[in-house]
């Protein structure tokens, strides 16, 4: 008789169905994992033995042949140990197939044949769902799971509760979903005194979910500008909840397997390889473009990443998508984020001050600038100068508008852009999203707008997306002025946030 268990593997963001298929035959003792393992699944072997003799089971003397099929899709991960367990138990007679044959299993064993978590649960659980199968997962991500909708969840700690469940000797209990409590406080914007024009840019940057990039030299406050703009952004709605969860899930990044409202920010070093900042390596796992899905990817000391990382992040930008190309896959992960970036003008950040600026100005500082290519700086939308903060300001009192005033113009210009892109049924969430013959539809430009931004591209020698980009951020303004049509004044601030970095 074969034993078969049914789950899954990861190809990027897909979920693809895996047959654990286990045989057990006269010959020669023996135990072998076919179709195609990586080390952690032909590690298993060894886990499910010692987890089987834990409770009490030993392996007969016989030839012990473990399929995962289909055998052309490489298995990874340790979330076979359970599968490749339950299939055991079903060939040794302690289980029936009816007792886990509408199940998608995956978890992995301890010695002592407990569960312990593994990444891919979410995903797992939305696979199950749509096929019309429940979930048998670890214990800890129970909650987890339970976000996927209707489907029959059992999440034990251990391989003897879920074999008594199975017997009818204890109930497991339905897990319920999870949600992890948003105590973190974030930093206010009245910390920050002077760089009114900063924060006006990172106000329509946070209303229309726009790049930005700050320049200024050191101790100006980019990077203290950058910390604040979560707090300005409106909570994940119930949907993209799940859609970032499920990148998170399969990095092994939710904790307790507790969902998240908060929007990702993440801050990678500006020594981050590529593969960690755009995906890769050798199980192709999403980079930070990915984990910073609907939220905001932070490069501080722009400048300062390798040429090959901020070049590979312009197809990303662009498409909403990052995707890994490698002889054995191709996989894609969605990467929709708001870039915000930080640089100073020169390597010593004094390209403007005539006393403390070194004799290699200009000629260093178009050096330093050089390193971004043009392509990616054309696709930050707004780019400001942040200058070194006066001895007045710094003298004067906080100021009396803080992020939680901000942030309530910023959900009215969100929803106002939500109501806007629903009606159209295209799946655009956000100004920064918009594009083409949509774009020019919502912009709707009287014959002031278009004159002033013909000549602007005239002037300028704007590319058609330098173009877009300007229409996006008008559109932007005249959101968050309540949503009326965009004026004269609306494209003549957006061109403001659209000029050639010094030295270019």
């Amino acid at each position: 008789m074969t034993a078969r268990v049914r789950t899954v593997a990861f190809q990027g963001i897909d979920v693809l169905g895996v047959d654990v298929q286990v045989q057990m035959a006269g010959g020669v003792p023996a135990f072998a994992i076919v179709g195609l393992p990586d080390k952690q699944v032909a590690e298993s072997k060894e886990r499910v033995r010692g987890a089987l003799t834990a409770i009490g089971l030993a392996l007969p003397g016989k030839r012990i042949i473990v399929n995962l099929a289909p055998a052309d899709l490489a298995k990874e991960g340790t979330h076979f140990d359970l599968p490749i367990a339950l299939a055991m138990l079903i060939a040794l007679g302690a289980l029936t197939p009816d007792d886990v044959a509408q199940h998608v299993c995956l978890g992995e064993l301890g010695l002592d044949g407990s569960i312990a978590p593994v990444a891919g649960v979410l995903p797992a659980a939305m696979f199950g769902a749509r096929q019309g199968m429940g979930l048998i997962c670890p214990k800890v991500q129970g909650g987890e799971a339970a976000w996927a909708g209707e489907l029959d969840v059992l999440a034990p700690d251990h391989l003897i509760a879920l074999i008594n469940h199975c017997k009818g000797r204890q109930i497991l209990s339905a897990p319920k979903p999870q949600l992890a409590e948003e105590d973190a406080i974030y930093p206010d914007l009245r910390d920050i005194k002077g760089q009114e024009s900063a924060k006006r840019a990172l106000e329509i940057a946070a209303a229309g979910n726009h790049n930005l990039l700050m320049v200024g030299p050191p101790g100006s406050g980019k990077s203290m500008l950058a910390q604040r703009l979560p707090g300005l952004l409106p909570p994940l709605d119930p949907a993209e909840a799940l859609d970032t969860s499920m990148i998170h899930s399969l990095a092994g990044l939710l904790q307790d397997g507790k969902l998240r409202r908060r929007r990702p920010f993440r801050d990678p070093h500006h020594s981050a390889s590529l593969p960690s900042l755009v995906g890769g390596g050798q199980r192709a796992k999403p980079g930070e473009i990915s984990l910073a899905h609907l939220g905001v990817l932070f490069l501080d000391e722009l400048p300062e990443f390798q040429r090959a990382t901020l070049e590979a992040l312009r197809q990303p930008l662009e498409s909403g998508r990052a995707s890994i190309a490698r002889a054995n896959a191709h996989v894609t992960y969605p990467a929709r984020v708001q870039l915000v970036a930080a640089m100073n003008p020169c390597p010593c950040g004094h390209l403007d001050d005539p006393v403390q600026a070194c004799g290699r100005a200009p000629k260093c500082a178009q050096d330093y600038q050089s390193r971004i290519s043009g392509p990616l700086f054309d696709r930050i939308d707004l780019h400001i100068d942040v200058p070194a903060v006066s001895a007045t300001d710094l003298t004067l009192p906080p100021p009396a508008e803080g992020s939680a005033e901000v942030a309530a113009r910023v959900a009215q210009a969100r929803a106002i852009q939500t109501e806007r892109y629903k009606q159209k049924g295209n799946g655009i969430r956000t100004n920064a999203e918009c594009d083409g013959e949509l774009l020019e539809q919502v912009a709707s430009l009287d014959e002031a707008s278009r004159k002033l931004i013909t000549q602007a591209i005239e002037r300028f020698r704007l590319s058609a997306r330098g173009f877009h980009r300007v229409l996006r951020v008008a559109r932007t303004l005249a959101d968050l002025e309540g949503g009326g049509a965009i004026k004269q004044i609306h494209v003549a601030e957006a061109l403001t946030y659209r000029r050639v970095l010094p030295g270019r």
